[in-house]
């Protein structure tokens, strides 16, 4: 593609000033990227100023290295300048270009919040499937063109950044897919990975402490949120939330609220938990659908009405929706049952902030007659203050906690856990277990008749993060498998 034809086009989103000879030669464009590894003959390099390294101190040596031109934030002196106010959102526009638009080719789907993400996305998914239609899929358990997987690094953060998103939406036009739906993370937002795309739908779960190691405070945290619905058609935003409140006095799309509370425009009543299902009265604007849902926990009958808000707008049926519901398997990692053979259960959940355990643990509890066991940690490298928040919380509801590891990263684990014990009173049983493993087993080991084991914090990964970005298998499943089957 010629540098004339991009520049026109990322023109349109942003003001950009480019040396006069660059554009009378006009050069043909093979590619974009603000990794300097990437760039080859023929290349823009986009400079990024990122936490640990600024793209213009490289810009120099990239045009050395054959790039046909650089993005920059100002003037560097440097031929071949393409001078542009935030170079990390021109890059997301020049990579739409590129691509020739491909988001504009399929009816977009996000969901963003802290925790329901990957549910409502899959929920999404499973029913417009149903419908007969071939959808995309982005988010924390992988990319999926229908039901056939797009391979990635394990590393890929749950919205990708925006030249691996841009191929994505690509391969999915070209694989036949009308929609994706995708989980647009704050990080996303915020680093405009999601480039000029527009939502025909967005959903807002909900927002709770986490990531505040980024953000810096939680109003940055729900201001970064807040972009996603500058940019959508129709929103969905739970009012349950307090933040959900306030966006949705804040957004001027058509918009409607959903939640458990009646005054709720899409909501969700008479729950009752039956096995591993739950049924409910789900109300849509006063018309009302009874539905049977093949998950547990009361929340995730809040995750099913704005599921079920966003497909009858996209014209599926009632009957569709109610039997895509009563059929699904549920979300992997998310309140997963992993099957024991014994007369106690045993759960896998991605819970790993302080928010999501008070929704799942009373979820649960409700649910067993025995004790509910919450075996969990905290990650390395990560919020700090949240960690004995995680504690409070566990103590709160579970009978009987075992403190662990997580995914340490680069800090030392029995640090992390001497963090979690400050938000601890001491008032419930509780095991110190540094090995996740060691401490997986002896779960297994204590659990009783009726009891319920919770494996909170690592949900659907299969690895664990150590010093140095080092990744190790570590798949829940297994582990409890080995245990279960030393039992006698």
């Amino acid at each position: 593609m010629k540098l004339a034809q991009l520049l026109e086009d990322a023109g349109k989103y942003a003001e950009y000033k480019a040396d006069r000879e660059l554009l009378t030669e006009n050069p043909e464009i093979s590619g974009v990227s603000d990794f300097t590894d990437d760039i080859a003959e023929g290349f823009i390099f986009v400079c990024v100023k990122g936490g640990r390294f600024d793209g213009h101190s490289a810009a120099a040596d990239m045009l050395k290295k054959g790039a046909a031109a650089v993005v920059c934030e100002r003037d560097l002196g440097l031929p071949r300048q393409i001078i542009t106010e935030n170079s990390r959102y021109f890059y997301g526009y020049l990579v739409a270009a590129m691509h020739g638009h491909p988001e504009k080719k399929l009816t977009l789907i996000g969901v963003t919040g802290t925790n329901g993400k990957t549910t409502m996305t899959t929920l999404i998914r499973d029913i417009l499937a149903r419908d007969g239609r071939k959808v995309g899929l982005i988010g924390t358990t992988g990319v999926f063109t229908g039901t056939e997987p797009i391979e990635r690094d394990e590393s890929t953060p749950t919205t990708p950044k925006v030249g691996e998103l841009y191929s994505i939406f690509e391969k999915m036009c070209n694989d036949g897919c009308t929609a994706a739906v995708m989980e647009v993370t704050s990080f996303a937002l915020h680093q405009n990975r999601i480039g000029p795309a527009f939502f025909d739908y967005a959903v807002f779960t909900n927002l709770t402490q986490d990531h505040l190691d980024y953000h810096g405070d939680m109003e940055n945290y729900y201001l970064a949120k807040r972009l996603l619905f500058d940019r959508c058609g129709f929103a969905v935003v739970n009012t349950d939330d307090e933040y959900g409140k306030r966006l949705f006095s804040e957004i001027s799309c058509e918009k409607c609220s959903y939640g458990l509370h009646p005054d709720a425009d899409v909501n969700a009543r008479d729950i009752a938990a039956k096995g591993d299902k739950i049924h409910f009265i789900l109300s849509d604007f006063g018309t009302e659908y009874p539905i049977s849902l093949g998950m547990m926990g009361r929340f995730n009958a809040a995750n099913t009405a704005a599921a079920v808000k966003v497909a009858l707008k996209m014209g599926v049926s009632a009957d569709i929706i109610e039997k895509s519901l009563d059929e699904s398997k549920g979300v992997r990692g998310r309140c997963e049952i992993i099957p024991t053979g014994r007369d106690f259960m045993l759960i896998c959940d991605y819970a790993h902030s302080p928010d999501a355990l008070e929704n799942v643990l009373p979820a649960l509890k409700e649910q067993i007659s025995g004790r509910l066991i919450c075996l969990f940690g905290c990650g390395g490298d990560r919020d700090r203050t949240k960690r004995p928040k995680m504690g409070a919380a566990a103590e709160k509801y579970a009978d009987y906690l075992i403190v662990t590891s997580d995914n340490p990263r680069n800090e030392d684990p029995d640090a992390i856990i001497d963090d979690i014990f400050t938000g601890l009173s001491g008032t419930k049983p509780c095991d110190r277990i540094t090995d996740r493993r060691d401490a997986i087993f002896h779960a297994v080991k204590i659990a009783k008749k009726g009891d319920l084991v919770l494996l909170a914090g690592k949900g659907h990964e299969d690895y664990q993060i150590l010093a140095g970005g080092r990744h190790i298998h570590f798949d829940e499943r297994e582990i409890a498998a080995e245990a279960l089957a030393q039992l006698t």
